[in-house]
């Protein structure tokens, strides 16, 4: 008798949850705002915008100290144009990439959700199988029960007949 009844292939389909595209479904569901806010976050991150920064950081430098004075705009060695500006952009990109990366989390925390109902799914296919395996060798150890049993009832009937025979063969020889 089998221990447990497994779940079919049909029962196991029908508790997977539909298949779906995290990135997709989280970009639909953004606002314009979000969707802005996530943009800058991914461009501001980036090595590009790291190079474009320091390139003009050094082109303002460069020219306020070796350009004409007369085309100068912001004297050395102050700076206080470019510090006014750096920190305009500080002020103006830090809740924005905050902003963006909240919802990076969000989607992060989606994703481990989506990773963990797999997980589970799979968990079950998995214990589904084992059970399988299971009857399949209780299924054999039994035939090989009675294959045993089968094999010794055939060696009691073959010793039984070569006895018979040999019994068989002194009668035939006496005469």
């Amino acid at each position: 008798m089998k221990k447990d009844e497994p779940l079919s292939r049909e029962q196991l389909r029908m508790a997977r949850p539909p298949m779906r595209h995290l990135y997709i479904s989280q970009r639909e569901n953004l606002t314009g705002t979000q969707k802005f806010a996530t943009w800058i976050t991914e461009q501001i991150g980036t090595m590009g915008f790291f190079y474009i920064l320091i390139l003009w950081t050094l082109v303002w430098f460069l020219w306020n100290v070796y350009a004409p004075v007369e085309l100068r705009f912001d004297s050395f060695p102050s700076f206080f144009i470019w510090v006014f500006i750096s920190n305009m952009l500080q002020l103006f990109f830090l809740p924005i990439i905050m902003v963006g990366q909240n919802l990076q989390e969000r989607h992060s925390d989606a994703r481990a959700q989506a990773d963990f109902e797999l997980n589970q799914i799979a968990e079950l296919e998995i214990d589904t199988v084992l059970i399988h395996l299971e009857n399949q060798n209780e299924m054999i150890m039994n035939g090989l029960d009675k294959t045993d049993k089968i094999l010794m009832h055939l060696e009691k009937q073959n010793e039984l007949m070569i006895s018979i025979l040999n019994k068989l063969e002194k009668k035939s020889g006496k005469k």
